[in-house]
């Protein structure tokens, strides 16, 4: 189940008729503070520039912003905003999201070239090209080979604990209590390992990975896809969200990891390489 919000009433439709309910935003999240200024929400846009739905992702270099294929996929080009509260923006009309306004950048989209919407597991990855470079004190680093497989160990020898990051929902419910949280702001989560290739019966393919997702430590949903799932205490984007298991992001959700090689080497055409920005 991919996890990426609708933007729009037609789109909100087509929602429904997912097999999958798209990814939302951190539940039981809590504020990022500045932590990662280099996280921001995306707004997928058609070749027209009309919206399409919403995800979070990463920028790894100036011109360079990491995100999930399906967030990528279908679309023509990317707005971005990098502020942490877009909510308070966009009440005091500081902003025209989703529409380009000047606390936006623009790019254009490109999906992992074995990308396969009815296989999205296998090769969840996407990036946006920058029309302007964005200059931050820091950025996100790309993990190096196999950097994930050193997680997958007996609980107590590694801490397996790693930081969510995203603009997804805040809570979701059924449209008829009227209870669902879709605040725009960044917010961070603990998660934790579960296991590695369970969700769509894969036998350590080497591609997804299972985390918590409570409310005692937060967790992700929908609009949260293609967010960075750090290491805890670190800039490395080790894998990306990709999916949910539970139409009300409860459970479990799951991240596509950004470690193998077929990723690293496409990610090199665009110039990020393992090791830089750590």
């Amino acid at each position: 189940m991919r996890v990426r919000a609708l933007i729009g009433g037609l789109a909100a439709a087509a929602l429904t008729l997912l097999a999958a309910p798209p990814a939302t935003a951190i539940t039981y999240g809590q504020p990022d503070n500045g932590e990662h200024p280099y996280v921001g929400i995306m707004v997928a846009n058609d070749a027209d520039g009309n919206p399409l739905w919403r995800c979070s992702g990463t920028l790894v270099s100036p011109t360079v912003y990491l995100t999930a294929g399906h967030c990528t996929d279908g679309a023509a080009t990317a707005t971005i905003w990098f502020e942490e509260d877009l909510q308070s923006l966009r009440e005091t009309g500081g902003t025209a999201y989703p529409f380009p306004d000047d606390l936006s950048v623009s790019g254009t989209a490109y999906t992992h070239p074995d990308y396969d919407d009815t296989a999205f597991f296998r090769n969840d990855l996407g990036v946006v090209v920058l029309d302007e470079p964005v200059s931050m004190p820091r950025y996100g680093a790309i993990p190096e080979l196999g950097y994930f497989d050193k997680f997958f160990v007996k609980r107590g020898q590694n801490k397996q604990l790693f930081t969510a990051v995203g603009y997804g929902l805040q809570r979701n419910m059924p449209d008829q209590t009227g209870l669902t949280q879709a605040d725009l702001v960044r917010l961070k989560a603990t998660l934790k390992i579960i296991n590695q290739d369970a969700a769509f019966g894969e036998k350590k393919a080497g591609n997804s990975v299972l985390f918590t997702n409570n409310a005692a430590t937060g967790g992700t949903c929908n609009g949260d896809s293609g967010g960075p799932i750090f290491v805890q205490g670190t800039n490395v984007v080790a894998a990306v969200t990709s999916f949910g298991m539970n139409a009300r992001c409860a459970g479990t959700g799951g991240g596509y990891r950004v470690d193998t090689q077929d990723d690293l080497d496409w990610l090199a055409t665009f110039g990020i390489y393992p090791g830089e920005n750590w």
